[in-house]
């Protein structure tokens, strides 16, 4: 059976940047591969069927259990990735691999991951700019933050676990940045904001369910265009990665 092509790497620093945030530097020369505007995309984390980053544990039948997490910082002179992980209890086995081993990873220990994949779709053609995360996502949409032009304008709505998660993230000065830890409060927090002149560029990454709700806001109530709009579920609710990847695809033939 084929497998994913895959770069090595090891694990240089751990520290837990915020009470549910841990970020783990990853070393390795096969970085070198990877390209310059790499940071914002994902990469798959590899492991064995057990949990076990030994992927010389699979039989030749056995594919390795991919866990999906976005490069938030990239340095190729130091030949390193930033990788941050939601800290969290997790709901079985299978669905904790990547969080427990994040949790538990020291200087020295190695992984394999695949990748990296497609940065997410960001409109810069636009007069301003409308950007929804949580936990989950907050990578990513620290990466996009960072190529915006100065003069952007607009918000920055981020859903995280408690006000000690609250993260310093560079941003342009005409940018809003909105803080919550409710969880019935992100799309309120969205729906009450003032509605700006211009063209919208909407980048949302979040919990599935809140997904939907904001689909249907900006794509049905706003009617924002579809090549101005990125909307995207990073995780569901009670369901692993592998049982969100089904959800993903049943509701894209919706």
């Amino acid at each position: 059976m084929n497998r994913p092509e895959t770069t090595p790497l090891s694990v240089v620093r751990s520290a837990r940047i915020s009470p549910n945030m841990q970020r783990i530097t990853l070393h390795g020369e096969g970085l070198n591969n990877f390209p310059a505007e790499c940071e914002g995309s994902y990469i798959k984390l590899l492991f064995s069927q057990r949990g076990s980053t030994d992927l010389s544990t699979l039989t030749s039948s056995e594919r390795p259990v991919m866990r999906t997490y976005t490069i938030s910082r990239f340095d190729r002179s130091a030949q390193t990735i930033n990788v941050d992980f939601v800290r969290h209890e997790t709901c079985d086995l299978q669905c904790g691999f990547a969080g427990r081993w994040a949790v538990n990873a020291k200087a020295g220990d190695t992984i394999n991951v695949a990748g990296p994949g497609n940065s997410s779709y960001l409109n810069t053609d636009a007069d301003w700019y409308f950007m929804v995360a949580d936990m989950t996502s907050l990578p990513a949409l620290s990466a996009k933050l960072r190529t915006l032009d100065a003069r952007s304008k607009g918000y920055a709505v981020i859903k995280i676990i408690e006000q000690a998660d609250i993260q310093h993230i560079a941003i342009p000065s005409n940018m809003q940045v909105i803080w919550t830890t409710d969880d019935n409060s992100l799309l309120s927090h969205v729906t009450s904001l003032p509605w700006l002149d211009g063209d919208i560029s909407v980048w949302v990454a979040c919990e599935f369910d809140m997904m939907r709700a904001m689909r249907n806001y900006f794509r049905s109530d706003k009617n924002v265009p579809k090549d101005n709009i990125y909307i995207s579920s990073y995780w569901k609710k009670g369901v692993s990665e592998d049982g969100h990847k089904i959800i993903k695809r049943e509701d894209a033939t919706l």
